[in-house]
């Protein structure tokens, strides 16, 4: 279990994460989402213990991360699949990573299998693919066999094959009662992959929900109508309901479900060619809900360019430069 309280950090007078607390529970796959600028690698490297919060705390298996005597058999974790020497073997990196954790090295050869690595185990890594360091690195979260798994952006840089494979294994993983938190920027796949969410904007939790609750309090379902006789139809939905033409013959209507339509068409000897109900999508909860949210909002002007609001860049820069700062600092003093 992963639990964050009062979650902090504050980079001189700009808040990165401003009092986050959620809990991340085993059994299931939660998706950790929020627009770019939100806070959300802030939070897992205060998580991983890699920058040190304000205020707050963040623990997992009850523990704050440097406080387990092997971190990797506690948790696995991918936040940047580039993390290794380029001059290094797959093999030998992962070997080096055993050694320091007590993790058998037979173990490296069965994660290198898992992800697909075996024939390139004693390639350079400096030679990979995009999708190749990222196999290596969930090799590297998988290698002490953690029951929890930290994800950011798991999904990038693979091929179909490997989303579709990569959506297996986090949903094995929470059979098997780990506990599996991913940021994900493809709302498609982690629509088809997470059980439960928890959004921030801003550095502040704005949602801790189930997929289907979010999904359900933040969008409206729709029904697609297709029928020769649309406009009358239209004209008969339109006091009760949202509508909009889809095509020549279509509607699209929101406020009222398929067999209310149904009925009404019926009374008025309206013939129907489809009847369709539209679930709703991540996509569309998540930009209804965080368009307040958004730190850098790309907008069409009347010449056809795009700007951004300088404001928030400039926060956004901000924080960049102090972050950037205290690393170096960090650094430097060891």
């Amino acid at each position: 279990m992963i639990e964050v309280r009062g979650l902090t950090k504050r980079y001189g007078e700009v808040s990165a994460v401003d009092d986050l607390t959620f809990t991340v529970r085993p059994g299931e796959v939660t998706g950790f989402l929020g627009p770019n600028g939100a806070g959300k690698s802030t939070t897992l490297r205060m998580i991983l213990g890699l920058d040190a919060p304000t205020s707050g705390t963040a623990t997992v298996g009850g523990l704050p991360y440097a406080a387990h005597p092997a971190p990797l058999r506690a948790v696995g974790a991918l936040l940047d699949a580039g993390a290794f020497l380029p001059s290094r073997t797959a093999r030998d990196h992962l070997l080096a990573l055993a050694a320091s954790n007590g993790i058998p090295r037979r173990r490296v050869a069965e994660v290198l299998a898992e992800v697909g690595l075996e024939s390139v185990a004693r390639r350079r890594t400096g030679t990979f693919s995009l999708g190749m360091r990222q196999r290596l690195g969930i090799a590297a979260a998988l290698l002490g066999d953690p029951p929890v798994l930290i994800l950011d952006e798991p999904l990038n840089g693979l091929d179909p094959e490997g989303i579709v494979w990569m959506r297996g294994l986090m949903r094995r993983m929470a059979a098997q009662g780990r506990t599996v938190l991913m940021s994900s920027h493809l709302m498609s796949e982690l629509e088809l992959t997470a059980d439960h969410l928890v959004v921030i904007g801003r550095g502040r939790l704005i949602a801790d929900t189930s997929m289907t609750a979010f999904i359900d309090a933040h969008s409206s379902r729709e029904v697609l109508v297709r029928s020769p006789q649309a406009q009358t139809l239209c004209r008969m939905l339109e006091p009760a309901a949202e509508v909009r033409e889809d095509g020549t013959d279509g509607l699209v209507v929101t406020g009222l479900d398929a067999a209310r339509i149904g009925a009404l068409a019926a009374a008025g000897g309206v013939e129907l060619h489809e009847l369709t109900p539209r679930q709703a999508s991540l996509e569309q909860a998540f930009m209804n809900l965080t368009r307040d949210s958004v730190q850098y909002r790309t907008e069409s002007t009347e010449h056809g360019r795009s700007t951004e609001h300088t404001g928030r860049t400039e926060h956004i820069e901000h924080i960049e430069r102090a972050d950037r700062t205290d690393r170096a600092q960090k650094e430097m003093s060891r």
